[in-house]
């Protein structure tokens, strides 16, 4: 388990608006879905569903991401940031990006520029200051070489995407469909995918009290997920499928190696209670096997219903739990170092359990995981009526997600 200090961690104050943001973005997110026919559902191409998908890995999934970055990276890197003030800068830039390019690719694709230059100016900030913080490093362990990776990766997959949002505009002339490949592989196997596996290194031994496992599963996966996205990013400049086919063959070891050092963590840590954080790393866990069945038939079958369960399993279900589960355990830490640590000795303060409504996340977690699995009957069978229904459950599982953050922030 990796030795981390809080000495060098950014204010609170800092963090919360990119948790706060990031969860009302997956509420609406999860609201949008009523207004999804089944047609536009199963039709990867329609742009209602691509604005949806950009709200919730841009709005949601990114922007906690880049919250938690802030806050991680000095505190492993025991290295303050070079320049903090500049997240104060970044998440109002993301935000507004992120409302223009989900109004853009429905209404407006000069919009949709706009707001993906907003969006490339904010995540250029995000990984300029990620580099110069590292610049001084003289450790560079694993973590530090895989966030230095997926952030450059970062980079690649957002120019494609701008480059990208020009093209619907009318601005350049480019082959969408091929970039699309390496715009997606780059940001979800690149960027997210690389960052959670070496920050679950971090986390996850770290809240489970585990101790004396190898290391080595981890440096397999992300040098095997970092050629996979090479490899596919290759594949999408030169249009090869054999290349592509690779490329998912080794990100496919990659995450099988990745989930055998979950498995070696979670048999050596020392506390066994399974709480909503461990049934949530479970639960994603779950989803993203069966999500990564789908994406196998997928590309075995080039069939647009696989793709679009592999991709709502492994976002929603994988991402989702993944997230959900972390802000469980991060934001109680952080609040309570913040509000209550000086307090210590003093007068008596809250446990962490104490800063966790746990009643009401056993409901998040179970509304949210009925209605994923009710979304993948109705996307199977094509049922408007199930997909209504998994969209009230996930709405009601989005809105006390939301309603446990602001209690785990506001704690007092």
């Amino acid at each position: 388990m990796v030795n981390i200090t809080r000495d060098f961690a950014p204010p609170f104050k800092l963090i919360a608006p990119f948790f706060i943001i990031g969860v009302i973005f997956y509420v609406i997110s999860n609201f949008m879905l009523f207004s999804f026919s089944m047609e536009q559902l199963t039709y990867t191409s329609d742009m209602l569903l691509i604005s949806w998908v950009h709200i919730f890995l841009l709005g949601f999934v990114m922007m906690i991401i880049f919250g938690a970055m802030a806050q991680l990276i000095p505190v492993v890197l025991e290295k303050g940031h070079f320049s903090v003030d500049l997240y104060y800068v970044i998440w109002p830039l993301l935000t507004l990006g992120i409302l223009m390019m989900a109004y853009g690719f429905v209404y407006s694709h000069l919009i949709l520029s706009f707001g993906g230059m907003a969006v490339l100016i904010a995540m250029m900030i995000f990984s300029i200051e990620v580099f110069l913080t590292i610049k001084d490093v003289k450790k560079f362990d694993l973590v530090v070489i895989s966030v230095i990776i997926s952030n450059i990766f970062l980079v690649m997959g957002i120019v494609i995407g701008f480059i990208m949002a020009l093209t619907f505009a009318g601005f350049m002339s480019t082959d969408v469909v091929l970039l699309l490949k390496a715009h997606i592989y780059l940001l979800i196997g690149g960027y997210v995918f690389i960052t959670i596996m070496a920050f679950s290194y971090i986390l996850i031994p770290m809240f489970g009290l585990a101790h004396g496992f190898s290391i080595k599963p981890l440096k397999l996966a992300i040098f095997l997920q970092t050629v996979g996205v090479i490899l596919v990013f290759i594949s999408s400049l030169i249009d090869s499928d054999v290349i592509s086919k690779l490329g998912y063959i080794l990100s496919l070891v990659s995450v099988i190696s990745y989930f055998y050092l979950i498995y070696t963590v979670n048999k050596t840590r020392a506390r066994k209670q399974n709480d909503m954080y461990i049934i949530s790393l479970l639960v994603s866990f779950i989803f993203f096997v069966i999500g990564l069945v789908f994406g196998v038939l997928h590309v075995t079958n080039v069939n647009d219903m696989y793709a679009v369960l592999s991709g709502w399993l492994i976002f929603v279900g994988f991402f989702g739990f993944m997230i959900s589960g972390h802000l469980y355990k991060i934001v109680p830490f952080l609040v309570w170092y913040e509000r209550f640590s000086p307090l210590v000795g003093k007068q008596k303060v809250p446990m962490l359990a104490d800063m966790v409504p746990e009643r009401a996340a056993n409901f998040q977690i179970f509304f949210t995981g009925i209605g994923i699995v009710l979304e993948c009957f109705a996307i199977f069978f094509q049922s408007s009526d199930t997909h209504m229904a998994a969209a009230s459950f996930l709405s009601i599982g989005a809105i006390f997600l939301f309603s446990n953050l602001m209690f785990m922030i506001k704690f007092k």
